[in-house]
């Protein structure tokens, strides 16, 4: 008997299994990451993918010109170490809109900030201060902001006011900040009734017909949004990392990184008939250093990991708890965990999404230590939507199931589900913490210092 297996994802797997010649065929354009790549959101709340294409790099080599000419020569240099006050840059901006006008692009964008290294407290001057490398930046053809020499992205205000509202002065914690999307039982019931019918009669000339059942069998499926309101750019960040991190396991998007999709990786004689693969992108928890007075701490390592859990999906679409590990599941997570920092930096996403990780445990350090008592800091301004907005995104509702078709074995494995689980807190538990033990942390915060600010002045390197 010759197999063959179909597989389907859209954030989602299918692999399907049927009769056939043993071939590969691949049924839907692959993504490639060699030009600009992002998701749009349309008017019914449908996320999807969107390229922008520059063959030669013209408009980007354009773009970055521009950025180079308008921008101040002491934003443009590349800084190791630049640090920002937030509770300087507040007042600043709280100035700004008083005067009617919106946040500078330096304000937005914080000054070219790439990555959040370093959180001090300042209680004799009254500042939180938060550190790490920084560039000059442009805009790419998504519109995604990014360095003008590492096409590293910015972190922007907007995403770090969500962070911080996710753990505010004097209130409650966000236990869990996620992303999920799933296809419906509906869909799941919809699609074994397809592949019921479609039976072992099918052949390979038939993958149109199939891959077109499928991706109407499934139909939409959902995505769920929780610890952040979901019409902010932090929320469309995590639905798009979720959503391309599939794309790249089924191998519907390829990256420049040297590494195996799932559907490489994946054993037909190893996998269930109704095996559902789940994969989610957790912190690494054991992300944080903090100097022994805990006026200081530090982000280190990866802050990212990508985990599995196995499903198994019933002919009415209910899914339970599978019991097992899949190999290939486990192989293809342990990949990409390892590769996420070459992921990240060919995939922009992907350091967006570390981002997002390291400034909300940033921001619950400095909830649970008190930083805002500690400098009479109460967020009047970052803290209320209408002081200043975040929430001006359309929300991401639904996705549509995206296929491919992979001529190899017998065996059904249902969609992939799974998300983003962010629990800042379990960062800051006493196990996972890692100790100051050469005083580095501390003396860095020491060798800071701030009474060389002007008026107005919130960053400086």
């Amino acid at each position: 008997m010759i197999l063959r297996r179909i597989s389907v994802s859209g954030l989602s797997l299918l692999v399907v299994g049927l009769l056939a010649a043993t071939l590969q065929a691949q049924t839907t354009t692959t993504v490639t990451t060699s030009n600009v790549a992002g998701v749009d959101i349309d008017a019914d709340g449908v996320l999807r993918m969107h390229m922008f294409v520059d063959r030669a790099g013209e408009l980007t080599r354009h773009r970055i010109a521009e950025a180079k000419r308008s921008l101040a020569p002491d934003l443009a240099k590349a800084s190791d170490l630049r640090k920002i006050s937030l509770n300087r840059l507040e007042a600043a901006v709280a100035e700004r809109i008083a005067a009617g006008e919106k946040p500078t692009d330096a304000m937005q964008y914080l000054a070219g900030l790439q990555r959040i290294q370093y959180v001090f407290v300042y209680p004799e001057t009254g500042d939180i201060v938060i550190a790490g490398p920084a560039e000059g930046w442009a805009s790419d053809l998504s519109g995604r902001v990014r360095g003008i020499s590492s096409g590293a992205p910015v972190i922007e205000l907007q995403d770090l006011i969500v962070a911080l509202r996710a753990f505010p002065p004097g209130g409650s914690e966000t236990p869990v900040i996620r992303c999920s999307i799933d296809p419906t039982k509906e869909g799941l019931a919809n699609m074994q009734q397809f592949l019921v019918r479609l039976g072992a009669r099918a052949t390979p000339n038939q993958t149109r017909f199939i891959v077109d059942g499928l991706q109407k069998s499934l139909g939409l499926q959902n995505v769920t949004i929780g610890g952040v309101p979901a019409d902010t750019n932090f929320a469309k960040i995590l639905v798009e990392a979720d959503y391309r991190m599939k794309m790249i396991g089924i191998g519907l998007e390829r990256t420049s990184v040297k590494m195996k999709s799932y559907v490489d990786l994946a054993s037909p004689t190893s996998v269930a008939r109704n095996a559902m693969q789940r994969w989610y992108f957790v912190p690494d928890y054991e992300c944080v250093r903090v100097s022994e007075d805990e006026l200081a701490m530090e982000l280190v390592g990866n802050s990212v990991k990508l985990i599995g859990s196995d499903e198994m999906v019933g002919a009415d679409g209910t899914r339970v708890n599978a019991g097992q590990v899949d190999m290939a599941g486990k192989r293809f997570t342990d990949a990409f965990t390892e590769k996420y920092p070459e992921i990240a930096k060919a995939v922009p996403v992907y350091a967006q999404l570390r981002n997002l990780i390291d400034m909300s445990v940033a921001a619950a350090y400095i909830q649970r230590q008190d930083f805002y008592g500690q400098v009479g800091w109460s967020m009047d301004v970052f803290g209320k939507e209408e002081s200043i907005s975040v929430q001006t995104g359309k929300v991401p509702q639904k996705v549509e199931t995206a296929v491919s078709a992979v001529w190899r074995g017998n065996r059904l494995m249902t969609p992939i589900g799974g998300g983003v689980n962010i629990q800042p807190r379990l960062a800051l538990d006493a196990s996972n913490l890692l100790q100051d033990e050469q005083g580095a942390v501390k003396q860095k915060r020491a060798d800071i210092t701030l009474d060389h600010l002007k008026s107005g002045q919130w960053w400086w390197d």
